[in-house]
């Protein structure tokens, strides 16, 4: 059993920057990927970033590439998504999930676990 609780969404204007913050407990935190989703209103679930439980591997969807950054720390239990240069349709409830393994990807069904999320909202 893994419990995950995010925070650090909020309302920014365009170009600005937040970091969100997942911190989790239950399974040893670095034998297992974390991923970060987000979803729309309307919209299916979107994958926006992963790490590997080490922390040396990280995945992005083309959408946040160079703009978002995922990292972790494993003696804190914490995983985090720094994004940068935000856009409108950037808005989203932002999930953050437990990988099933170690290495986990963009596939929603890598994930076992997840979080109750934390809106964030970017406005023109």
């Amino acid at each position: 059993q893994v419990q995950l609780v995010e925070s650090g969404g909020g309302l920014v204007q365009a170009g600005g920057s937040l970091r969100l913050s997942c911190a989790a407990s239950g399974r040893t935190f670095s034998s297992y990927a974390m991923g970060w989703f987000r979803q729309a209103p309307g919209k299916e679930h979107e994958f926006v970033a992963a790490i590997d439980g080490g922390g040396g591997g990280t995945y992005y969807a083309d959408s946040v590439k160079g703009r978002f950054t995922i990292s972790r720390d494993n003696a804190k239990n914490t995983v985090y998504l720094q994004m940068n240069s935000l856009k409108p349709e950037d808005t989203a409830l932002y999930y953050c999930a437990a990988g099933r393994s170690y290495y986990s990807g963009s596939y929603y069904g890598d994930y076992d676990y997840w979080g109750q999320g934390t809106q964030v909202t970017v406005s023109s």
